[in-house]
Formats: C-alpha cells, sequence, structure tokens
C-alpha cells in the first residue's frame, strides 16, 4: 500500500473498512508525519482501552461517546474534541451512533496492514 495519499481526498470515493464489533474506518488523507481517519460507531460499540505512541488528537462529527483518557472520563458531543498524549491508555463508548475524526502523529503504520 502506498505511504501517502493524493492532496486531496473526496469522502465519497474512500473506503470504510469494516473492523467489527460495531466500527467502521475511513482514511482520509496520510503521510508520514499525520494521518487523518473517521471512525464510525454504531449504538453501544467500544474502543477498547489501548495506548500507542501515536498523539492523537479527536473531533466528535456525531452522536455521544463516553471516552476515557488516563483513567478520567467524559461524556462528548457532536463539536467536543480530545487529546491523547503518546502512551496514554484510552478508549471510547458510542452511547448513540457517531463518527469520530481522529488524527495521530505520526501516522499510524498499522491502519494499512
Amino acid at each position: 500500500m502506498t505511504r501517502t495519499t493524493d492532496v486531496f481526498i473526496k469522502g465519497d470515493d474512500a473506503p470504510w473498512v469494516d473492523l467489527g464489533g460495531g466500527l467502521r474506518r475511513q482514511l482520509l488523507g496520510y503521510q508520514s508525519a499525520i494521518m487523518m481517519a473517521r471512525i464510525a460507531f454504531e449504538a453501544g460499540a467500544v474502543g477498547a482501552l489501548h495506548s500507542h505512541r501515536h498523539v492523537q488528537c479527536s473531533y466528535v462529527e456525531s452522536g455521544v461517546f463516553e471516552v476515557t483518557i488516563g483513567g478520567r472520563s467524559q461524556r462528548l458531543v457532536a463539536g467536543d474534541g480530545y487529546l491523547v498524549p503518546s502512551g496514554a491508555e484510552h478508549g471510547a463508548i458510542a452511547i448513540e451512533p457517531g463518527i469520530l475524526v481522529d488524527v495521530f502523529t505520526p501516522m499510524r503504520d498499522d491502519f494499512l496492514a
């Protein structure tokens, strides 16, 4: 798979990948230093607690989520955002169906596998 996308990415042309458990991912642009992805959650879907070396900044595009970062939890709605420091354990539960827009630095190589 290519290590970079075109400078313009049309959402209608970017494929969704079914991750199972009520989750889907759509890559919206990346190169070695940065990556942006949309993650769609069905109601009740769980983004399990995990950590990674990447700094992550996320925006709640739609829906309602219970987000946990480093042991702190907060209910977030459309228009809210959050920052995950490198190595911090974090996860999200969809209270209502919704979409998170995640930006990672550096890019997530594992998303291209």
